[in-house]
């Protein structure tokens, strides 16, 4: 991989990333991981305004992560980026795994800084 391509692979890392970057927007994915949500449906799994939803879920369709549909007055939003949501499910399957304490998680592969196990007696 050339200096040009690697370059457009973290850029590109880089903005998925910063999409990514509020719990907002990770609760929506995780949410629209089964399946297509209406807004109403949405606002009851997230406890949010409607206008700052709708902000988070326009952002997402902006960036083509999510895909919506027109049923009458309700928008409809489904998961049109598998990799984002791979990315999402991936980092906070590990962080959780970190912060239940119990998992056997070597420290050179934490996420979370200054989490040691104790030692073996």
């Amino acid at each position: 991989m050339s200096d040009t391509e690697a370059d457009e692979v973290f850029e590109s890392a880089a903005e998925l990333f910063g999409l990514l970057a509020t719990p907002i927007r990770l609760k929506l994915l995780s949410a629209l991981c089964n399946g297509e949500r209406n807004v109403s449906e949405l606002l009851a799994q997230i406890e949010t305004t409607q206008p700052n939803l709708s902000q988070h879920l326009g952002t997402l369709y902006r960036a083509q992560i999510l895909a919506r549909r027109r049923d009458g007055t309700q928008i409809y939003y489904r998961i049109a980026n598998q990799k984002a949501v791979t990315l999402c499910r991936a980092v906070c399957t590990q962080m959780a795994l970190e912060m239940d304490g119990a998992a056997e998680v070597p420290d050179d592969e934490r996420l979370l800084p200054g989490r040691r196990r104790p030692a073996s007696a």
